[in-house]
């Protein structure tokens, strides 16, 4: 009987039977092929800066288009508020702090190219299992996780060696230093104690070679030479690498080679597109990953004359227009390719916006909407919720909208899985496959507990309590704002982990931020009912979550972070390091 039904042709069936196999994806996300995944992540980009979550005034109508045709996550968090701890988290799915990424002390970002700080070989990044199973792997744009270890040419921290086939960019991060028309910006409070103890030392050398001329003063010539000697080492100790953090620390490399020393601003945007645009022409035919690392929006905010003064936010709004152009190139060579079905785009922030960024009262950070704090504040939510959109055209329903806890650190299991990979199984990953969520398989996201750290201080920990939908955030500590009540540390520059400029709360601050998102109105026992009880859960996870830490190196240490001469990626031979490759292109 079935036999006939099968031979069986009409002008009906042929087509119905091509509808359900166009439908397959939608229903069948096993039998999807390996997808392309092209993973932007911007740099100090506020939430409250994009169009998509209430901006209305900075126009981003490519990462808004991005979440119209995808799925946008509206509590999408950052495992750390700065950017070397937070792309740890990212490339690696972990707390930082399990890899020693975290700072334990004020040194919370590598500092030097030259460093020996940066994340650990051991670490095995979602680049280094893609490229296990065949994908073509690049990062295009900022790093900051470190170069060396022990040699100049070691490269062990270097993407090459975590699982990127290619990478052009910054090894570092773009700073103010690295535009000369700009004020310094790389730790600018000991760099004036640096100047101002040098000519103290250098005024009591000339006033005692003055009063030694003069006979005021009884001092043996080889005394004033010892001292004048010192005072010529002290100076040398410090200006030989902050006094050329330029040529140090602001560099352009293609894979293992330096292109740029020191880095040609006026050029680097256009650069960046370039690559990331010739990187997708370049695999189109076969699988592959693409990390587009943006150098937007962080200081000194490049931006090419074509977007100067063309925001209603100064220079800030021009940058992230422009990165939201940058944004869109990227989409049209995806279209452009035929990939558009076919490649898995996600959009982030690596944290909050710079609150205390600003110059001349130019604001130069940016802006987090509702929530309260910003880049730097571990567990205040403007630090840490984060612009988070996804897009699969026939995959992920276009224009929804979630609300559950998600974090940077979901990529890395969600990335691994549909690429065919596995997770290692001989360590703790933190992150969570998210595709059951976006689909809309399932309404609740994985996470029951997420931890939120300023340095290696546990700060504030979130609740998601899934029988009833609550999300409970506790503070344990939060930073005390200069001026009072200011919303950030203006007079620091940034919010400290510990110390005097911090508060311990106990019992904790309790938010439920479900009612409560800007953390306005902390809960008491006498206005929860449920304050004790949940202070006791979540007391409970901290304990559990504490016995899954192990010990590991520094790779914060101030031995990791100091400048060191023999680790300085060097265009030429050292000292002399300069070289400007694109341009003898």
């Amino acid at each position: 009987a079935s036999f006939p039904l099968l031979c069986f042709r009409s002008p009906l069936v042929t087509p119905l039977i091509f509808v359900l196999l166009l439908q397959a994806p939608f229903t069948q996300p096993s039998t999807i092929t390996r997808p392309n995944f092209v993973l932007l992540l911007a740099d100090d980009l506020g939430i409250g800066d994009v169009g998509c979550y209430g901006n209305d005034t900075i126009r981003t109508p490519n990462i808004d288009r991005l979440a119209k045709e995808g799925v946008k996550l509206t509590q999408h968090i950052a495992a750390a508020p700065l950017c070397t701890p937070s792309r740890a988290a990212f490339l690696t799915g972990r707390y930082p702090l399990r890899s020693g990424m975290d700072a334990v002390n004020d040194y919370r970002v590598i500092f030097w190219n030259a460093g020996s700080g940066g994340l650990p070989p051991n670490e095995t990044t979602f680049a280094k299992i893609l490229q296990h199973q065949g994908y073509s792997t690049g990062l295009i744009g900022k790093w900051h996780q470190g170069v060396n270890c022990e040699s100049r040419n070691d490269h062990c921290h270097h993407p090459l060696k975590h699982g990127f086939d290619y990478f052009y960019g910054m090894p570092f991060t773009l700073i103010s230093d690295c535009q000369p028309t700009e004020t310094p910006e790389m730790d600018r409070a000991f760099r004036r104690k640096l100047w101002l103890s040098t000519q103290m030392i250098g005024l009591i050398t000339l006033t005692a070679v003055l009063g030694r001329l003069t006979g005021l003063i009884s001092v043996r010539w080889k005394t004033l030479t010892c001292l004048a000697g010192f005072s010529l080492l002290f100076f040398i100790s410090w200006f030989s690498s902050y006094g050329f953090v330029r040529y140090w620390n602001c560099i352009m490399m293609r894979n293992h080679g330096i292109t740029e020393q020191p880095m040609v601003t006026d050029r680097t945007t256009s650069l960046i597109l370039r690559e990331s645009v010739s990187f997708i022409e370049r695999n189109k035919h076969k699988p592959f990953l693409l990390f587009l690392s943006f150098l937007h929006s962080h200081t000194p905010l490049l931006t090419t004359e074509k977007f100067l003064g063309k925001s209603r936010h100064g220079l800030y709004g021009d940058n992230v227009e422009e990165m939201d152009w940058m944004v869109g190139q990227v989409l049209d060579a995806i279209d452009k390719e035929g990939l558009k079905n076919t490649t898995l785009v996600y959009f982030a922030s690596d944290h909050g916006g710079w609150l205390e960024r600003q110059e001349d009262k130019r604001q130069l950070g940016g802006w987090n909407g509702i929530y309260k704090g910003g880049k730097a504040m571990g567990g205040w939510e403007g630090g840490i919720r984060v612009p988070g959109i996804f897009r699969w055209p026939g995959v992920l329903p276009a224009g929804t909208v979630i609300d559950e806890p998600t974090s940077l650190m979901d990529i890395y299991p969600t990335v691994v899985h549909l690429a065919g990979g596995a997770v290692p199984q001989d360590r703790v990953i933190d992150g969570r496959d998210m595709l059951p969520l976006l689909r809309g398989a399932v309404a609740r996201s994985e996470h029951e507990f997420l931890f939120h750290y300023c340095g290696v201080h546990l700060h504030a920990v979130r609740w998601h309590q899934k029988d009833t939908g609550a999300v409970w955030k506790a503070h344990y500590v939060t930073p005390i704002f200069s001026p009072p009540g200011a919303g950030a540390c203006y007079d620091r520059g940034f919010c400290p982990c510990f110390g005097e400029g911090v508060t311990h709360h106990e019992p904790p601050l309790l938010f439920e931020l479900s009612q409560d998102p800007s953390e306005a109105k902390p809960l008491s026992a006498d206005t929860e009912p449920l304050f004790n009880t949940v202070i006791r859960r979540i007391d409970r996870a901290i304990e559990e979550h504490r016995r899954t830490l192990t010990p590991v190196p520094e790779q914060l240490s101030v031995s990791n972070v100091v400048w060191k001469p023999w680790l300085q990626p060097c265009c030429g031979t050292f000292p002399f390091c300069w070289c400007d490759k694109e341009g003898d292109n």
